[in-house]
This record gives C-alpha cells, structure tokens and sequence, in this order.
C-alpha cells in the first residue's frame, strides 16, 4: 500500500514539478510476470521509469541503500523497502546467485522485476555492456523483457550531483517485448551473451546512446584512474 501512496504523492508532485515525457507505455503487460530492463543513467531513474508504469514494479535494489547509518541511513532505508525495493549484494559469486533466486521468486509471483542490466550507472551517459543475469532471469522464468530507456535523465541529474536540473525535462521510452522463452532450460554461456547483447541493442535502439563494449564498473574505474593522472599532472607531481 505504501508503494501506491508513495506513488500517488510523490508521483504527483514530480509531474507538475518536472512535466516528465513517456512513450510506449502500452508495450508493458497489463498482467503476469515482466522484466523491464533499462539504462541506468541517474539516481533519478528510479523516480521516472517506474512513474508512468500502471503495475508495481520491484527493482533489485544494492544493499548500501538498506545499511546507511545516522537519519540519511534511516530515511533511505524506510523508502527503499516502503516501496518494495529488494536489497542484494552486488559482491558477486554466491551474492550473485542469490540476487538471481530473488528476481525468480519475484517473477514467479507475477509481478513486473526491474533490472539494469549494466550493474551500476553509465559514467559518462554512453550505454555499456550487459550483464548475463538479465538474460537468465528471461529465460527460466519465461516472462517477456521489455526495454526500456531513460532519456536525458543524465543530463538532468549527473552523477555524484544532488540537485537535478530543472531545465531538462526527464523521460522513459518502453519498447516491445522480447519473447526468450523458446530457449527455456538452455544456459550456455554463449546463449546468455546473444541473449543479453540483444537485450542491450534494443535498448540502445530506444534511447539512442552510443554503445560500449566493456564493463560500466571498468569504465568507472578508468574515467577515476585518469582524473587522478590529470590531477597529479596539474599539480606538477607526474
């Protein structure tokens, strides 16, 4: 209930506040389990993609937004879970697989799951490679993927900045779902590389981004390596 009160109040205000676009909204089923399998540009997705979508939809949420301490820690975990947020860890290995159980179970209930597939923001607003969870979680559950595409959400909130731009007017584009049932009860790593590489290029169709081929969190780490190369050059100290 708190989801839809959150919804409806929030969701309000955020529309006459911030007038946000969407197209395609009809491509999300109206029942049964979907995936909607988005870009992942600003804290502010998490606002705008679902806002238009008439279903709840339940995100697979990182654990830091559960575990923060002092009344920031208390305030964003009392959202995130209010609104049925999932908290799991990003660490990998058996965290990993746990993350994909949950998502399953989600699924097998009927509900919408929502998932970037690129496991953490773009740094720089590019589209970067997909990870294979999101094609597994298509193809043993069955459910339909819909992609989806924030727009101008990183120009309207960039990274590390709290306050949003009001000059830009966010929006989220919904494509036709993507039917992998066919390949249920297969799961060779090739299988699941095709699968999400088509996932991504159909999300880079939508939101019109140039693609990358390599890891968000490489890109992260590297963009961080070389402002510390300039930094240290402006300093005189490389």
């Amino acid at each position: 209930m708190f989801y839809f009160v959150t919804k409806y109040t929030l969701g309000l205000t955020l529309k006459i506040v911030f007038r946000p676009r969407a197209w395609g909204v009809k491509n999300v089923p109206r029942r049964g389990p979907v995936i909607l399998a988005s870009n992942h540009l600003s804290f502010s997705d998490h606002f705008f993609g679902p806002l238009p979508v008439p279903r709840k939809v339940i995100f697979l949420a990182k654990s830091e937004y559960f575990t923060g301490r002092g009344l920031k820690g208390l305030i964003s975990k009392a959202f995130f879970a209010g609104v049925g947020q999932i908290p799991v860890d990003r660490a990998g290995g058996a965290a990993g697989e746990q993350a994909l159980r949950t998502g399953l179970q989600v699924l097998a209930a009927g509900h919408v799951l929502g998932i970037y597939p690129e496991g953490t923001r773009s740094p720089d607003g590019r589209l970067y490679r997909g990870k294979t969870g999101v094609a597994r979680l298509a193809i043993e559950s069955g459910a339909p993927v819909v992609p989806c595409a924030m727009i101008d959400t990183f120009e309207f909130q960039r990274p590390s900045t709290i306050w949003p731009n009001f000059r830009i007017r966010p929006g989220v584009k919904f494509g036709e779902p993507l039917d992998f049932s066919r390949y249920h009860g297969q799961a060779d790593a090739m299988l699941l590389r095709t699968v999400t590489d088509e996932i991504m290029q159909a999300i880079a169709k939508l939101s019109g981004q140039e693609y990358v081929d390599i890891d968000a969190r490489r890109a992260k780490a590297e963009l961080a390596n070389r402002g510390e190369a300039d930094q240290q050059d402006n300093n005189g100290i490389a």
